[in-house]
C-alpha cells in the first residue's frame, strides 16, 4: 500500500497562485523514504463548480478543509466546505457541505450538497468504519467550535440537494473527532503552501496510475533493432540510405509510452564501409531530438501551424502592432519556422468592415481547399466576431491577394449569431468528426449583463464553411476556479483526434500570468452536440507551473509533421508580465491516451540515451 496526503495550499500573490486555485484539492505520494511528492506540479485537481444564476451568470466558488475516504462500494468520496471564491463564508446554501465520488482520484463527480447545520460550516470529516448499520462515521464543526456525527449504513443514506433536510447528528467531543494527519509540518517543507488535510492508504497499482497520470512522463531509455540488413543487387549506397532513414528509434518513458525517433547515422562511419562485399559492421547514431528553445516568436499570440502541400504554415496574433495585421510564415521544417520570412495577408485598413482586433487566425482545410478562421471588427471592441477567408483554387498562402475578403459567419438563415455591440464571437475552430463539420467558438455578452465567455457548438456547412449547419449549443461554461481566475472566460478551442475520440482542448481565466488549458472529450458514435456527451476534466492540464519560467500558457493548436508527432503550438510569457510569445512542444499521450502537454524537451529525451548503436549487415 502507499500513502497519499490530501491538501490544499496558502494563496501566493494574485499573479502566481490566487485563492481559487489554492482553495483546491491538491495530492502528493509518499515515497519509501517517508518523503512527499507533490503531485501535479503542486496544482489542484479537484475544484467545486460554480452556482448559476437564472439569466446564466455564474456565481464561483471555492472549497476549504476537503476530506478524502474510501468508500464501502470501492472507490473514494470527497467532503469539503464550500466557500466563495475569495476564501469567505457561503451564505448561499448555508449549512452544507459537498459531495464528490471517484474510482481513480483523477476523474471526480460532483454528487451534490448535503445540509448538515443552519449556520455556518468550519470543518467536515468521514470514515468508513466495516460494513453493517454503522458502515461510516460523518462529523462536522460548527461556527462555535462544536462537534456533531451522525452514523450512516450507506452514502445513499444521505439526503442530497434537499435544503429542507437536515441531517441529525448527536454532539461529540474533542477526543472523539476523526483524525487528520499525524505527521510534523516539517514533512511538507518541500511542498510549496501545503495545508495538509488527511492521508490514507491506497494500492500500489493506483499510486503507479497516479505517478503516470499526474507527472510528466519522463525519457528511461531508447531502443533501436540489434541488427539491420541490405542486399547487394543494384545502387548499394542508396538502398542503405533508404534503409536507414526509415529506421526508427523507440524513445521509452516511465508511463510505459513508446515514441518512435528518427536517428542521425554517422556519415564519416558510413562512407568507410565496402557494400561491394558481405560484411558485418557496428554502425552509431544519434537520437534526433528537435530544438524550440522558448520563445520562437515573440509578440506573436494564438499561434497556429498547418501542414499543407508539403511546407509548413505558421500564423499568429500580432501583439507588436496592436493586433491589426496578419502575418503568415512558411517553411520545410517546424524548426526553421523561427527565421521564416514574415508575409502580411490582411490588416485593418484593406476592407472598410475589417478594422483592428485581428485575433486567433487558424488554418483549416476542408476538402482539399485551405481557408483562414479568425476574428474580426469594424472598429470597436465590442462587435468583434468570427470571419472566415478562402484561398483561391491554386492559390499561393502567402499572396495577399489569393485570399478571398472575409466573411462574417453566420446562421443557416444568414442571420448574424449574435447581435454586434451586445455579444462577441472569436477564436472559431473547425474540424471534421465522424463523417461531419462542425465549428466551436468563443461566444461573451457583455449587454444587459456580463456573462464571460462560453463555448458553444453547431455543425458547418460544408460547401459555405462561413455558414453554420444548426442550431448553436453552449459547450462549457467557466465554471471551475482556474477557468473563472480573474475574469470568466472560456475560449480558444482546438480539436485533436485520437482514434475513437475526439479532444477538444481550450483556454480559461484571464490572458494574463493565471492563463490555462483545460480538456474536453468525447467518445465516437456519440452527438457532439448533445453536451451531455462531453466530459471535461475537473482540473486544467497546462498551466504557469508546467514549464519553469514561462507564465500564462495558452490558445494552443495541434500539427502532426510527416513522422505522425503530434505537437503542441502554444502561447506563453517569459516572466510574469512579459509579452505573449510562441512555443512548441511535442505532445505525449498518456496512459489513458489523452494529450499530455507538459513534457519538456529535457524529459522528452535524456542525453544518456541519445546515443545509438546497430549492427549493419551487408548480405
Amino acid at each position: 500500500m502507499s500513502k497519499l496526503l490530501n491538501y490544499t495550499r496558502l494563496p501566493m500573490e494574485d499573479a502566481v497562485y490566487a485563492n481559487r486555485l489554492a482553495y483546491s484539492v491538491h495530492f502528493a505520494l509518499q515515497n519509501e523514504e517517508g518523503k512527499w511528492t507533490a503531485l501535479n506540479h503542486n496544482s489542484g485537481v479537484l475544484f467545486v463548480k460554480a452556482t448559476e444564476n437564472k439569466d446564466g451568470s455564474l456565481n464561483p466558488k471555492s472549497l476549504k478543509n476537503p476530506w478524502l475516504f474510501s468508500l464501502k462500494e470501492g472507490g473514494y468520496g470527497v467532503f469539503a466546505v464550500r466557500m466563495l471564491a475569495n476564501g469567505e463564508t457561503d451564505t448561499e446554501d448555508l449549512g452544507t457541505a459537498v459531495f464528490w465520488t471517484c474510482k481513480d482520484l483523477v476523474r471526480f463527480e460532483e454528487k451534490g450538497l448535503v445540509k448538515l447545520a443552519d449556520g455556518p460550516l468550519q470543518d467536515v470529516r468521514c470514515e468508513y468504519v466495516g460494513d453493517g448499520e454503522k458502515s461510516y462515521r460523518l462529523q462536522w464543526q460548527l461556527s462555535d467550535g462544536t462537534w456533531k456525527e451522525a452514523v450512516l449504513s450507506s452514502i445513499e443514506d444521505l439526503k442530497l440537494n434537499d435544503q429542507t433536510a437536515k441531517l441529525s447528528g448527536s454532539m461529540i467531543g474533542e477526543s472523539d473527532v476523526i483524525d487528520g494527519f499525524q505527521g510534523e509540518m516539517g514533512c511538507f517543507d518541500e511542498i510549496l503552501g501545503c495545508v495538509p488535510r488527511n492521508e490514507i492508504e491506497i494500492p500500489e497499482e493506483l499510486a503507479t496510475y497516479l505517478k503516470k497520470k499526474l507527472m510528466p512522463a519522463v525519457n528511461v531509455g531508447v531502443e533501436v533493432p540489434d541488427e539491420v540488413k541490405v542486399g547487394l543487387e543494384g545502387n548499394q549506397t542508396k538502398d542503405v540510405r533508404a534503409v536507414l532513414s526509415d529506421m526508427r528509434a523507440e524513445a521509452l518513458y516511465s508511463d510505459g509510452a513508446r515514441v518512435p525517433k528518427k536517428i542521425i547515422w554517422d556519415e564519416d562511419a558510413l562512407k568507410k564501409i565496402d557494400f561491394s562485399k558481405p560484411g558485418r559492421h557496428v554502425i552509431t547514431g544519434k537520437v534526433y531530438q528537435p530544438h524550440f528553445a522558448f520563445p520562437i516568436c515573440t509578440d506573436r499570440a494564438d499561434p497556429c501551424v498547418c501542414k499543407w502541400n508539403g511546407k509548413y504554415y505558421y500564423i499568429a496574433t500580432n501583439d507588436a502592432d496592436g493586433n491589426h495585421t496578419l502575418y503568415m510564415r512558411c517553411a520545410d521544417s517546424l524548426e526553421t519556422i523561427r527565421d521564416a520570412q514574415e508575409h502580411l495577408i490582411l490588416d485593418s485598413s484593406t476592407y472598410e468592415d475589417i478594422g483592428g482586433l485581428l485575433w486567433a487566425p487558424e488554418f483549416h482545410v476542408i476538402d482539399g481547399n485551405m481557408y483562414l478562421f479568425h476574428a474580426a471588427t469594424p472598429g470597436p471592441f465590442f462587435c468583434e466576431e468570427s470571419h472566415v477567408m478562402e484561398l483561391r483554387r491554386g492559390g499561393d498562402p502567402l499572396k495577399k491577394e489569393d485570399w478571398s475578403r472575409p466573411r462574417r459567419v453566420v446562421k443557416p438563415d444568414g442571420s448574424d449569431i449574435c447581435e454586434a455591440g451586445k455579444e462577441i464571437t472569436l477564436d472559431m475552430t473547425e474540424f471534421e468528426w465522424q463523417g461531419e463539420l462542425y465549428v466551436i467558438w468563443s461566444q461573451r455578452q457583455f449587454l444587459p449583463k456580463d456573462l464571460g465567455a462560453w463555448l458553444y457548438i453547431a455543425k458547418l456547412d460544408r460547401k459555405e464553411p462561413w455558414k453554420l449547419a444548426s442550431d448553436t449549443y453552449v459547450l462549457s461554461k467557466p465554471e471551475y476556479g482556474w477557468a473563472n481566475n480573474h475574469t470568466f472566460v472560456d475560449e480558444g478551442p482546438f480539436a485533436l483526434i485520437r482514434g475513437d475520440k475526439l479532444y477538444v482542448t481550450f483556454s480559461s481565466a484571464a490572458v494574463d500570468s493565471t492563463y490555462v488549458v483545460g480538456l474536453l472529450q468525447i467518445d465516437a458514435g456519440k452527438d457532439p452536440l448533445d453536451v451531455t456527451n462531453w466530459r471535461k476534466n475537473n482540473y486544467p492540464l497546462f498551466t504557469s507551473r508546467s514549464y519553469e519560467g514561462e507564465y500564462g500558457t495558452g490558445h494552443n493548436a495541434y500539427v502532426i509533421d510527416e513522422d505522425g508527432i503530434t505537437w503542441n503550438t502554444y502561447h506563453a510569457r517569459p516572466g510574469v508580465d512579459g509579452p505573449r510569445s510562441t512555443g512548441i512542444r511535442r505532445v505525449h499521450f498518456d496512459v489513458d491516451g489523452e494529450p499530455m502537454l507538459d513534457v519538456t524537451e529535457e524529459l522528452d529525451l535524456k542525453e544518456e540515451f541519445s546515443k545509438v548503436e546497430t549492427v549493419l549487415i551487408v548480405e
